[in-house]
């Protein structure tokens, strides 16, 4: 498997924009450096002719003193040019000399020399941590993660973990100690388990302001999830198969566009798994990928017999190219006022899905025209058929009328030059 090295600053990259301050500084460095590399390329080529007659020591030690000068102002240019680029990409290493890091992280950054020396195939020498670079800007939160009794139970501290991983501090770093256990104890046998309830004990509720099931169901968790963990009585036991409006797509429908079969399907912040799980009716496999956010969406999705993933949308997805047939996603795709971050995204998205594949995008909210715009956008720079696309409105809560956009795209052959 590969590896990355914090040191080196691999791993789970955050950009943000360089202000304009950044950039004339950045200009004015450049402007040095080059001006210094002309002085130094100057000294080293003049030749006067009192140097040729005379051969005045004095003369050659001063000219000698100068050039060093220059070369050393050449190397503090590429010093600091080196650090402004790092402090606009805005990574930090951990210095590990620190008295307050733990020995567990110590052990686990350091360099570990393969046991036989180096690998014939890979050419490596070393076994390097796995660690996003970000996890240097949260230092202690990453020292209270990593402090623990080895070979003991882990602390009850999984939502410190997710609240390193939302700070772009993934992957986080292993740890030797056991997690805690819950017994998964009323299970029930697939397919019936897509949509029965079991027992609320099975979940663990800690970092969690709601407790059971009930209180979930009442709150509104976030656009794509109002009553999602009601699989019985509720709204979830209709999506896909009855729509409410025009921007909600039958999956029947959606499943008939595929050109050779949707088999296997990736789905983005996909709730309590009602997308996963109308898809497991119809025989194709769906990979939901999720959070803890204000609820045990992982356990609940797990219990319903599919697969939950753990990742937030700041890692690089952790799949092949071209191995999905379907990628489904809702607002779970909006990352706010980050059209870079988007962008990423939407590669990603692209890299996993195979030719031919669909993309659907679900419901997704446009905040304002600007937004709706750049999705539109970014989405046709990538020459995607359009087999579906709508734009509707929405009353919300407040009486005011939302825009939505629900599309389903197909992804084309590209032909490599």
């Amino acid at each position: 498997m590969g590896s990355v090295s914090l040191k080196i600053g691999d791993g789970t990259a955050r950009f943000k924009r360089a202000s304009v301050c950044s950039s004339a500084v950045n200009l004015l460095m450049l402007f040095s450096v080059i001006i210094t590399n002309i002085f130094a390329f100057y000294a080293f080529t003049y030749s006067p002719k009192e140097l040729h007659h005379h051969h005045n020591p004095k003369d050659i030690s001063l000219i000698s003193e100068k050039v060093s000068i220059i070369l050393r102002e050449i190397e503090s240019s590429k010093k600091k040019l080196a650090q402004m680029e790092k402090d606009l990409l805005g990574f930090d290493t951990i210095d590990l000399s620190k008295p307050n890091i733990p020995n567990e992280l110590k052990i686990f950054l350091d360099h570990h020399e393969l046991p036989l020396g180096k690998d014939s195939r890979t050419g490596i020498t070393e076994m390097v941590a796995s660690v996003g670079h970000s996890c240097g800007k949260s230092e202690d939160l990453l020292s209270q993660y990593m402090n623990y009794k080895v070979n003991g139970l882990c602390p009850d501290d999984w939502s410190l973990g997710q609240k390193l991983i939302l700070r772009g501090c993934e992957p986080l770093p292993r740890r030797r100690c056991f997690a805690k256990t819950i017994p998964k104890v009323g299970l029930q046998s697939f397919p019936p388990s897509l949509w029965k309830n079991v027992s609320e004990k099975i979940y663990s509720w800690s970092g969690i302001k709601c407790k059971n099931l009930s209180c979930l169901n009442s709150k509104k968790l976030n656009r794509d999830c109002a009553g999602c963990f009601d699989i019985v009585n509720g709204y979830e036991t209709q999506r896909y198969v009855k729509t409410r409006g025009k921007n909600d797509f039958l999956i029947d429908d959606v499943l008939a566009m595929g050109s050779g079969g949707i088999r296997v399907g990736f789905d983005i912040g996909g709730g309590s798994g009602t997308f996963a799980a109308r898809m497991a009716e119809r025989n194709v496999t769906v990979v939901t990928g999720t959070l803890n956010i204000d609820a045990p969406f992982n356990e609940f999705i797990a219990a319903r017999g599919i697969f939950p993933l753990y990742l937030s949308l700041d890692h690089r997805f952790p799949f092949y190219d071209n191995v999905f047939d379907l990628v489904h996603a809702g607002n779970g795709l909006d990352v706010g006022a980050r059209p870079e971050k988007l962008e990423f995204l939407m590669f990603d998205i692209d890299r996993i899905l195979r030719a031919g594949g669909l993309f659907w995008l679900d419901n997704f909210y446009c905040s304002n025209e600007d937004k709706k715009k750049d999705l539109t956008r970014l989405i046709e720079r990538f020459g995607y058929k359009k087999l579906k696309w709508i734009v509707g409105e929405k009353i919300n809560g407040s009486g005011k009328s939302e825009v939505y956009l629900s599309a389903v795209l197909q992804k084309p052959v590209r032909v490599r030059l």
